[in-house]
């Protein structure tokens, strides 16, 4: 059975492509389009990876870092953001947060998958 993503951007071109990206190389592939989308969305399904966005409306990226990592079945989860956020002090937050690693857009699709066969082992 293939990995299951849940890729979360509210962009909708991104989260197309990303998603393409991941079902090309054989993942399975839920997308949210906020932080709260992606919470609620976890709380009825369980995930092998989340990629999130960090600038989003109702719940950014690290607001659901945190949250997940609140809950007993995403501490170990790996959490990747994928954003346009490239400062080393929003790096520093996310990994404060619980962020797996962090990727900056315009994302590079052999090196998402690249990051996302190590991080999923």
């Amino acid at each position: 059975m293939s990995k299951h993503f849940l890729i979360v951007d509210d962009s909708s071109s991104i989260r197309q492509m990303v998603e393409h990206t991941l079902k090309t190389a054989g993942y399975q592939v839920t997308a949210a389009e906020d932080g709260q989308d992606a919470l609620d969305k976890c709380q009825s399904a369980s995930y092998d990876c989340v990629l999130t966005d960090q600038n989003m409306p109702r719940m950014d990226g690290l607001t659901l870092i945190r949250s997940l990592r609140a809950q007993a079945n995403y501490k170990s989860t790996p959490i990747l953001v994928l954003t346009t956020e490239a400062s080393d002090d929003m790096k520093a937050q996310g990994k404060s947060a619980g962020a797996t690693g962090w990727m900056v857009k315009p994302f590079d699709p052999q090196r998402l998958l690249e990051v996302a066969a190590k991080v999923l082992g």
